[in-house]
């Protein structure tokens, strides 16, 4: 069976199934991620005391040794898995069975659209405590105090970046890769979710799983943004996207963030509280203020945006073929 229809096949089994509510292989493997963790990410020597010069060179080879130790951990969680989907997808008779059920466990269209959706619903009706409760499952930021505005710009940013993530970049790699490649890419972002913090705990052990993530997020991610600006407001996104994605401190995030806030015509951005932490970053786009209707056109506007991918896969299929 062709990519392009394993490709159809995969995201047509998310939108009649949605995420498997009983067990998810993603549940099993956070738990495997935790294991490897503990085992690997443990501090070797105490904090260096201001002036303290002389242990400095041997402070540095344990700061060398953190880092490797996070690679080791990459490799044993996702390199195995991956080796297993190679494996199995080689399996005559199953293995394109084997290759539509990886695609469908790695891509989330409809999950996506289902944390958003309650979100928009609920501020139509004005419930705004309902609002921040739905918003704060799919976002990191503090959500308690955020008013009518700040939800629906919140919800519509992960939307957009998680349309970027949790869809496009998994149907990229498994058009690029097969089996093999989705799950690469899906393990991969999972663990820079789980370790990819710039904080004391994971600053050295989560490097290498934030960096490999920018990697392999690095050509989907503006293929992304790409997406999003020939399907909304094109000359706005571009622009956006030229001029706003630099002062982003993601270099994947802001192309994705920045084209989407312009093909949407939509001011998003601006500051938010993490940890307790109030970040005041840059704005996105243009246009007025994020409402529950902007929640809706992202939504849509990623669903469309899978539906062209998938209509250049079959259609550069029949061409080639």
């Amino acid at each position: 069976m062709s990519i392009a229809l394993l490709s159809v096949a995969g995201v047509a089994l998310d939108a009649v199934l949605g995420e498997p509510k009983s067990w998810h292989p993603l549940v099993a493997f956070g738990r495997l991620a935790d294991a490897l963790e503990r085992r690997f990410n443990r501090p070797f020597a105490p904090p260096l005391a201001e002036g303290d010069v002389h242990n400095q060179m041997r402070h540095e080879d344990i700061g060398r040794g953190w880092r490797s130790h996070g690679v080791t951990a990459w490799v044993l969680a996702v390199l195995p898995l991956t080796l297993m989907a190679y494996l199995l997808s080689l399996l005559p008779t199953v293995g394109w069975l084997v290759e539509v059920l990886a695609l469908y466990a790695a891509i989330g269209l409809k999950s996506l659209a289902e944390h958003a959706e309650p979100v928009a619903r609920a501020l139509r009706q004005d419930d705004l405590p309902e609002a921040r409760k739905r918003v704060g499952y799919m976002v990191s930021r503090q959500t308690a105090e955020l008013d009518h505005e700040a939800v629906a710009r919140a919800a519509t940013e992960s939307v957009l970046e998680n349309g970027s993530d949790a869809v496009y970049a998994a149907l990229f790699w498994f058009v690029l890769l097969g089996a093999p490649g989705v799950v690469l890419y899906r393990l991969s972002n999972t663990l820079d979710a789980m370790w990819g913090y710039r904080n004391a705990r994971f600053e050295r052990f989560g490097w290498a799983a934030a960096r490999i993530d920018d990697v392999l997020n690095y050509l989907p991610a503006r293929l992304v943004a790409l997406t999003y600006a020939l399907l909304g407001k094109t000359r706005l996104a571009l622009h956006c996207w030229r001029t706003q994605a630099p002062t982003w401190d993601s270099p994947n995030a802001g192309p994705v963030m920045a084209a989407g806030a312009g093909a949407l015509g939509v001011a998003l951005g601006g500051p938010a509280v993490y940890h307790g932490v109030l970040h005041q970053r840059p704005r996105l786009g243009e246009g007025p203020a994020a409402g529950a209707e902007t929640i809706e056109r992202a939504v849509s506007l990623v669903r469309r945006g899978v539906l062209l991918w998938l209509l250049i896969l079959l259609v550069g299929g029949r061409l080639y073929a």
